[in-house]
């Protein structure tokens, strides 16, 4: 499906008159989507990294109620993110009460730079004439 969606842009391009050299970098610019981290790219899990990126950890609470999510899917997406070492889960107990608090890793911190690196250079392509 996808070089078919890609057949249909080149065709139109070459219908409005524009060179083949064009049409590759177009096709580029696209291809450059599938390249996204998709771990990152959903949106539970984005808003995760986002919210620890400008804080330096944060509790399980405090994250649902920041994302308006549950208690269990915001629990999936952080083990998701644990397993890919973007973020630490730190569990202890306040007196009887569990309490889990999460920071971001260094190599989450990259991840997270590399994905709005390459969602600026999408935009910027997408905006290029």
């Amino acid at each position: 499906m996808g070089k078919a969606n890609v057949w249909v842009r080149d065709h139109r391009a070459e219908a409005d008159g524009n060179e083949p050299e064009s049409r590759n970098v177009r096709a580029e610019k696209v291809s450059r989507a599938s390249r996204l981290d998709r771990l990152i790219h959903e949106r539970i899990r984005l808003g995760i990294v986002s919210a620890l990126a400008v804080n330096a950890s944060l509790s399980h609470n405090e994250l649902k109620q920041l994302l308006k999510t549950t208690d269990g899917n915001l629990s999936v997406h952080a083990r998701k993110l644990e397993d890919a070492q973007y973020i630490e889960c730190i569990k202890s107990f306040d007196g009887r009460l569990p309490r889990t608090i999460y920071r971001l890793t260094p190599s989450g911190r990259q991840a997270l730079e590399n994905y709005l690196d390459h969602m600026e250079a999408l935009i910027r392509a997408t905006r290029e004439p």
